[in-house]
Parts: structure tokens; C-alpha cells; sequence
């Protein structure tokens, strides 16, 4: 593998373990450890940790899955690998 693969692999995994990371907190750290401290904010008239738990983490994985596009795109491009 040349050096450039390396580069590029290495930013993919890079940037899979930082949404991974933030998809940890949303769904196990804010919908589970502090799901009781959120409960004293509501959002829609439920608390906040169930919310998270029940509906938050799937928004945020929804998200985190348009940013990961939206970041291979820019890095296919960057390392001449895009499909255009």
C-alpha cells in the first residue's frame, strides 16, 4: 500500500472513530448513565433522557450518517478516488 492509501485510510478510521464516539454518547452516556439528571428538562413534555433514549439517538445517527457522506465525499476528492 502506498503512502497516499495509508493517508486516506487512516483519515477514514479517523473519522469513523469520532462519530462512532459521538453515537456512544448520545445513545449509551445521555440515553442510560445520565438519562436521570436529563429527566429534569423536558423536551415535548417528556424528559429528556427518555427522549434520548427513545428517539435522540436515532436523530443523531441519522445525522452522523449525512456527515460521514458529506466527509468521504470531500476526502474521495482530495485523494482522487471520487466516483465523478
Amino acid at each position: 500500500m502506498n503512502p497516499s492509501h495509508q493517508a486516506y485510510w487512516r483519515t477514514n478510521l479517523r473519522y469513523l472513530l469520532i462519530l462512532l464516539i459521538v453515537w456512544f454518547f448520545a445513545s449509551f452516556v445521555c440515553g442510560i448513565f445520565l438519562a436521570e439528571q436529563l429527566d429534569t428538562i423536558r423536551i415535548g413534555g417528556f424528559p429528556l433522557g427518555f427522549w434520548f433514549a427513545q428517539q435522540g439517538a436515532i436523530y443523531v445517527f441519522v445525522v452522523l450518517i449525512f456527515i460521514y457522506t458529506y466527509l468521504m465525499n470531500k476526502l474521495d476528492k482530495k485523494y482522487e478516488v471520487d466516483e465523478e
